[in-house]
């Protein structure tokens, strides 16, 4: 299913463990485990959909399409510090910059999910980008808040890919999630999209 996760040329080879996920997804009771079978199925594309277009490694004319080549990054390029909250005060040094499955930036993203998986991510941010578990997690509470596939990528990444009409990267995030449904028998239902809803942040 993630057939390029360990490839020599992907900087998180080896990082992206099914141990690894499988630790982190016993810590949230409902995550694929609420409602009919194809309920569930379809929370497993969605978060393997998201959380592979976040850390792709392919390219439109890749070997086996683009959409077999997410988990390829564990960490986001051109990093900036995004220290913009005082709720969250940050130490010098760090940097709040997108790490693991679901790349969530800003110091408020970072101590919201460290508070909601009992980590200090404010002091150690990088735990997202050297403990797979922790990684895991992260992905994990940030991508089940809401129900709706077309919310997530609004949550994800709102701002720069909703509500301005029908874009390449949403696009991209949703052959991710049809292939995983295919991969999985599962229909795709409906609402896929954000290109008409109105950008979270």
């Amino acid at each position: 299913m993630l057939k390029y996760r360990n490839d020599g040329r992907c900087p998180g080879n080896g990082f992206y463990t099914y141990d690894a996920f499988i630790s982190a997804a016993r810590s949230f009771s409902d995550f694929g485990t609420s409602g009919d079978d194809t309920a569930r199925r379809r929370e497993l594309s969605a978060f393997l959909a998201q959380t592979s277009h976040e850390t792709t490694g392919g390219w439109p004319s890749a070997d086996d399409c683009p959409y077999a080549w997410g988990y390829c990054f564990i960490r986001e390029n051109n990093c900036q510090t995004q220290c913009s909250s005082d709720q969250w005060p940050c130490p010098a040094g760090m940097q709040y910059y997108g790490r693991g499955p679901i790349q969530l930036t800003h110091n408020y993203n970072y101590g919201l999910a460290g508070q909601a998986i009992g980590v200090d991510l404010i002091n150690n941010p990088d735990l997202v980008a050297i403990d797979p578990v922790i990684s895991f997690k992260k992905a994990i509470w940030a991508a089940n808040r809401v129900p709706g596939y077309g919310v997530i990528t609004n949550i994800i990444n709102g701002g720069l890919e909703c509500g301005s009409g029908a874009n390449d990267k949403v696009a991209d995030r949703i052959g991710f999630y049809k292939r995983y449904c295919d991969l999985l028998g599962v229909s795709y239902g409906d609402n896929l999209d954000c290109y008409n809803q109105r950008p979270f942040a």
